[in-house]
């Protein structure tokens, strides 16, 4: 099947079968990131301009490091160094930047739904790198890559996502992705940080206690404290999060033998993830960052309407 949306901006608004399509393609794409000469002529003549309202390590850099495989042209504009500073709205440097005649944007920030805004007002494609607490489809995507590399399917995995679900555009990229691909999905967190209903979400399993959630679970999700996002203080302290909410060897016992360990980043350790556990053998954390790369030289590939050419 073909991709026919022109932009990619929530894993809730694509198919089974074009999350499948995405996954299908990042797996071809790895093979480029193995090579010696890590570039192909798929994006040639392509511009691509990554605009990023909030700080970025990870996707930033693994967007840019993906266009220029696929040899197109990328340019690089963040908040702190752009006309927003200025006092110019979103829209005024979005219609500014599309009079260059970029074929993609890829756009981080901080209000949910701002893509969508921006979509209906743009001719080229945008790719959402994450808005507010809305989405982050990439990340899902390169998550449920990293399942799939591990067990060779996502249907019928017991996956535990536990932390800030409120705050978390992950968890509801992951939830979107997840339960449509079959995965059954167990949340938990404190109180303070489970929106309510968020069981309209997708089909979805609210626990009371983090060993509910991890009890034989296939995968443990573990999530960042959005604490810019946040607005005020929703717990104690972090060490009463880690007390109840903190992922370490001892706890880690009750999920299934060799679970998979995940976490977006940045990891605060001492707190979502004990270092003896970052660092473990089922930490699967770098691995996550590695298929990054692929899952967006995927996304890029597919809004671009181009040829696949690896050669």
């Amino acid at each position: 099947m073909g991709f026919k949306h022109k932009d990619i901006i929530a894993l809730k608004d694509l198919s089974k079968d074009e999350i499948e399509l995405l996954i299908s393609t990042a797996e071809n794409m790895r093979e480029i990131n193995s090579r010696d000469i890590k570039k192909v002529p798929t994006l040639r003549g392509k511009t691509i301009i990554n605009l990023f309202y909030e700080s970025s390590t990870r996707t930033r850099t693994s967007f840019e490091i993906a266009g220029k495989r696929l040899s197109a042209d990328t340019v690089n504009i963040t908040a702190s160094t752009s006309s927003a500073t200025k006092g110019e709205t979103l829209l005024d440097t979005a219609k500014n930047l599309e009079a260059m005649k970029p074929d993609i944007v890829v756009m981080r920030h901080a209000v949910s739904g701002s893509h969508y805004f921006l979509s209906k007002r743009l001719s080229c494609s945008i790719i959402n790198a994450g808005d507010g607490a809305h989405e982050h489809p990439s990340q899902g995507l390169l998550d449920m890559l990293t399942m799939k590399d591990r067990y060779g399917r996502l249907d019928g995995l017991k996956v535990a996502i536990v932390g800030d679900i409120t705050h978390s555009r992950v968890a509801r990229s992951d939830i979107a992705g997840l339960t449509k691909m079959g995965s059954h999905v167990f949340l938990a967190g404190p109180p303070t940080m489970m929106p309510p209903g968020v069981e309209r979400l997708g089909n979805v399993t609210v626990c009371t206690t983090m060993k509910e959630a991890i009890q034989d679970a296939d995968v443990v999700m573990m999530l960042r404290i959005q604490q810019e996002r946040q607005g005020k203080t929703l717990i104690p302290n972090t060490r009463e999060y880690s007390r109840y909410y903190g992922l370490n060897p001892e706890n880690l016992k009750w999920a299934k033998p060799g679970a998979m360990v995940m976490h977006p980043g940045p990891i605060n350790r001492g707190v979502e993830l004990s270092s003896y556990v970052a660092d473990g053998a089922s930490s699967h954390v770098l691995k996550q960052v590695e298929n990054g790369v692929a899952v967006r030289m995927a996304m890029l590939y597919h809004v671009s309407g181009g040829t696949l050419v690896t050669e």
